[in-house]
Parts: structure tokens; sequence; C-alpha cells
């Protein structure tokens, strides 16, 4: 019987983020992740927000002039970072990258770029994230601007909690990279009738400082304008 050729020694073509966005076990993550934080009464977390923020991490690296292989892993961070909830939304950052470590492993990307992944996913909440890369950058960035109406669940305005308030008034929300100026901006349109500019600032203070850092450690200054005024 012939023997098989031995293996060529090549590394296999990376995973991208069209792969991860397809992959069944993926699709189930995000859906209960999603599902537990509606019975907790949180906003929406699920494929539409897991897109949102992967498109936008992305987009913040190519616009800064990154390598394109750079974006499209902080397009799969961006989608994954959210996964940790399907177990506890205590600490879901780090649950989340130890269950991308597994997905991606099986997917086939090599440790090199997974590990870098999982730092990203590991430092998106303000509770104890920092901007350790410009992976983790982007990934901070993204996730803190998606802020609109239409991640509120509940229908009923009397039921709203602070944060379906604020999203519910967020009829627009715009991040803006300004490469040659060096400026990332998060652009609002905020209904006052709803909410007020300093409820948004006193339930979101905190997302914004991480921002600013974010942004800083990408070489930029970060800015915050709500309904065509500049806040920072």
């Amino acid at each position: 019987m012939a023997k098989a050729a031995p293996a060529s020694g090549r590394r296999p073509r990376p995973v991208t983020f069209d792969v991860v966005r397809k992959d069944p076990e993926v699709a189930v993550l995000i859906s209960k992740a999603d599902e537990n934080l509606e019975r907790l009464g949180y906003t929406e977390h699920g494929t539409r927000h897991a897109t949102i923020v992967a498109s936008l991490a992305r987009d913040v690296l190519l616009r800064l002039e990154r390598a394109p292989r750079l974006a499209e892993l902080a397009a799969i961070a961006g989608y994954l970072h959210d996964i940790g909830n399907g177990v506890n939304r205590n600490d879901h950052g780090n649950v989340a990258a130890l269950i991308a470590y597994r997905v991606l492993e099986r997917l086939g990307m090599g440790a090199d770029e997974y590990v870098e992944v999982m730092c990203a996913i590991g430092n998106h909440e303000e509770e104890h994230g920092d901007p350790v890369s410009e992976l983790a950058a982007a990934v901070i960035l993204a996730d803190k601007s998606d802020v609109h109406e239409s991640r509120v669940r509940e229908m009923d305005p009397a039921l709203y909690d602070e944060h379906d308030r604020v999203n519910h008034a967020a009829h627009r929300s715009t991040l803006t990279v300004d490469a040659a100026a060096h400026t990332i901006t998060l652009e609002l349109e905020i209904d006052t009738d709803a909410t007020t500019v300093m409820e948004y600032f006193e339930i979101f203070l905190e997302r914004m400082v991480m921002c600013r850092r974010a942004a800083e450690s990408l070489g930029c200054r970060f800015g915050l304008v709500a309904n065509n005024t500049r806040l920072y």
C-alpha cells in the first residue's frame, strides 16, 4: 500500500470573519448569550450587536491604515466579544475569551492570532478592561459606541430602566475616524424629550473614559458630539 504524502508544512488559510460568522456553534453561543441577557432585563446583545461591533472594529483599524489582517482579527474579536454571557453576565469578557479560544483553534487559527483575539475580548469590559493592544482598543471603541433605540427590548416606556431610556432616545450613533486629524469621534442624535444628555453621561461616563483611553492608545484624540454640540 502506498504511503500518504508527507504534509507540506504550509500554514492553513487564515480564518476569516466570514468563516466565524457562519459557524453553527458560534450562532448557538451568540443566541444563548442574548437569551440570558434578555431574561436579566438587558438590552439586545445578539447578532445585531455582534455584527455592528465587528464591522466598526474592523473599520476603525482600516481607516487608521493598519494591516488588513489585523482589521480582520478585530472583526472576529468584535463578533465574539459577548459570547461569555451565555455562561454568566459576571466576568463575561474573560469567559468569552476562553470560549473563543476553543472555537478559533477548532477552525484552524494559529496561536499567534487567537491569543490576540482572546486578549481583545478579555479587555472589552469597562470594569477591568484596558486597551492593551490595537485590537483591544478597536473592540472597545466599537462596543461602547453601539448606543441605539433598536437595542431596547421592552415595549412599554413606563418599564424602562436608565439604560433603556438612553438607548431608546438615541436615534443615531456614528463612530467617525479621521486618520489625517488623528481623531475618533462618537456622534449621537438624542431625543431630549426621552432623556437628557446629562443622564447619558451619568450612565456612560465610565464607557466614554474607556473610549478616550482606547483612542489615545491608537494615537488619536477621542471626541463626543451630541445633537451637533461638541461635549468633549
